[in-house]
């Protein structure tokens, strides 16, 4: 019974802290993009990932983009 009590919320926790993968699609059309750069990263986001400009720059600054 203990064993469960532990192994429960770890098991929620692994499964909460997965990142979502990435499409290879994706993954192709990003490369040719510098991701470091903030508004190659913003167009990257915008064409590969179909997203637009508000919600990519927020992506991109919070993966380091500058």
């Amino acid at each position: 019974m203990q064993i469960l009590v532990i192994l429960i919320p770890l098991a929620i926790l692994g499964a909460c802290s997965r990142e979502p993968e990435v499409p290879l699609e994706v993954t192709a059309c990003v490369a040719g993009y510098d991701g470091k750069l903030l508004d190659q990263c913003v167009a990257a986001c915008k064409k590969c990932e179909h997203g637009v400009t508000v919600t990519c720059t927020t992506a991109c600054k919070l993966r380091g983009a500058k």
